[in-house]
């Protein structure tokens, strides 16, 4: 979805109004993907090109895309809910890396569960839509620091 016309029609149909302020936050997001910006990134962003935008609309705002679905949060244990685009093609949420050392993350698109998951559905019948991993450790850069003579 990249255009104000898919956002609005979205939006409409889960039975909330279209705004300029709504599309702006959208904008900032999609064009930050992969960058697991927070609420306060995002409203810094918003401000540069929109200045008379408000904090808290930004906050409800992403709360909204939120709710209707078009963005969901990580939290990754570092205090702040951390945004990331809907994606309708992706079975499940793409896994993350976490370095220790700079705190970078970086995503990782293999769906590395599938066969716990098969594990699962046999010996407890439970069938697993969705799941969220985080692999903390560190990057290369900083390994080469860590490990340094």
């Amino acid at each position: 979805m990249n255009n104000e016309k898919d956002f609005s029609k979205i939006l409409k149909e889960k039975g909330y109004k279209f705004t300029n302020q709504r599309q702006f936050v959208y904008d900032v997001v999609m064009e930050n993907e992969g960058k697991h910006l927070n609420s306060q990134e995002i409203y810094e962003l918003v401000r540069e090109k929109y200045p008379e935008i408000g904090v808290a609309t930004v906050y409800r705002t992403l709360a909204l895309l939120e709710e209707v679905g078009m963005i969901y949060g990580v939290d990754f244990e570092d205090g702040y809910r951390r945004y990331e685009i809907s994606k309708e093609d992706e079975e499940h949420r793409h896994h993350h890396l976490i370095c220790l050392g700079c705190g970078t993350i970086r995503e990782v698109e293999e769906d590395l569960l599938g066969s716990i998951e098969e594990i699962i559905f046999k010996n407890h019948n439970f069938k697993v839509k969705n799941h969220r991993v985080k692999f903390y450790g560190y990057c290369d850069k900083c390994l080469v620091k860590k490990f340094e003579l």
